[in-house]
């Protein structure tokens, strides 16, 4: 059964609320709004709205509390999908009907509205933040959606059940969506309308500085995560006969790309992966593959090289050629690779992991140009 449930969070925000929840009464009679610590303006408005489920919070907990509280009531009242639209009356309630229809066509899926970055009076900074958010939802999960950062969404309970999320505030929602697509949640855009009134008029709780640091600092811990977990996990289970027979066809024997750019691409993954650039490492390869115009796909699989079981061997053979390189003993041994022996020793181990990595680079690229010559006829 499909059942649907409208959560509005809000926080101060007396001069839009009231509207905002005429509008959605007119689409949806279920309507729940958490009142995350409004000041006495915003918690009058809030008490005096009648067919609702009232949350409130006794303190301004951030945005991300206040869609989990609202999550979580939805979710004891029977509701299987809950939208959240925002308390500023940015969003337009008609679109409540697209999202439900698409809901109801696709009870599993996860859908972000996507707003149009051209429309009037929207600020600069938000198409900069939507652009950044949604590159390290891409390096993270691997999904390419136009707008990571609405508000206008909708969850499908049951399959959210049991998520854990340690944020709070704004980045809550992008945390969310991350872990919902680990869990192999499909996460969709869907268009909708915005609108945003001018400078003067605008209401906003966002603080560029705090609110920006916490976000990034969220995106490098997701990141490692992703790197060290989910693209190995991912990579692995990738590999049946259909996916590798299809993956070799698309990007080696009939691509349409010469022998040089395929062992180029293969080469620049192979010293990315190894090169000591910890967290970064698949991101930088791609980038620098883009803007050498290299095939990106093939860089990326290369790169990952630096999965858990190949590190050790990866850390001695840096620490060989740094020992080679300075004319010094070598400072740690196979069974010794503790992260104090490798501290100690950072310099020998930098010098040689950037070594390694474009000997290993320069000798992936060589024999892969080898075997493609006798084993693939050149496409200039």
């Amino acid at each position: 059964m499909f059942k649907l449930v409208v959560v509005i969070p809000t926080f101060n925000n007396p001069a839009t609320l009231r509207s905002v929840v005429d509008g959605v009464r007119s689409y949806c009679k279920d309507i729940i709004v958490v009142d995350d610590g409004s000041g006495e303006d915003g918690a009058k408005i809030a008490e005096s709205l009648v067919g609702i489920t009232l949350i409130r919070h006794s303190r301004n907990l951030g945005k991300g509390p206040a869609l989990g509280s609202g999550l979580k009531k939805a979710k004891e009242l029977g509701f299987t999908h809950s939208i959240t639209i925002d308390a500023d009356g940015q969003h337009f309630p008609d679109d409540i009907v697209k999202l439900a229809e698409a809901a109801e066509r696709e009870p599993e899926t996860l859908f972000i509205g996507a707003r149009s970055m051209e429309c009037e009076n929207m600020p600069g900074k938000n198409t900069f933040a939507n652009r950044f958010s949604n590159f390290w939802f891409f390096a993270e999960t691997g999904i390419k959606l136009s707008d990571t950062q609405s508000g206008f969404r909708v969850y499908p309970l049951e399959k959210l059940a049991g998520i854990k999320i340690l944020t709070g505030r704004y980045e809550w929602e992008l945390e969310i969506i991350v872990r919902a697509a680990w869990m192999g949640i499909k996460v969709e855009n869907i268009p909708i309308k915005v609108y945003y009134p001018p400078a003067e008029e605008r209401v906003s709780h966002f603080k560029p500085l705090k609110d920006f640091t916490r976000i990034s600092l969220l995106n490098t811990f997701l990141v490692v995560i992703a790197l060290f977990w989910w693209w190995p996990f991912k990579f692995f289970k990738w590999f049946t006969r259909e996916n590798i027979d299809k993956f070799i066809k698309e990007h080696i024997t009939e691509s349409k790309e010469s022998n040089y750019k395929i062992s180029a691409s293969v080469g620049l993954g192979l010293f990315f992966g190894i090169s000591p650039l910890w967290g970064y490492q698949m991101i930088t390869a791609v980038a620098v593959a883009h803007f050498l115009r290299l095939n990106k796909v093939l860089t990326l699989v290369a790169s990952n090289i630096s999965i858990p079981p190949m590190i050790p061997f990866i850390l001695y053979g840096s620490f060989v050629a740094g020992s080679i390189i300075l004319g010094e003993p070598l400072n740690v041994v196979p069974s010794n690779l503790t992260l104090d022996a490798i501290s100690g020793s950072l310099v020998q181990y930098l010098v040689g992991s950037f070594t390694f990595a474009f000997l290993a680079g320069i000798g992936g690229m060589a024999v892969s140009y080898i075997f493609l010559s006798i084993f693939r006829r050149s496409k200039l």
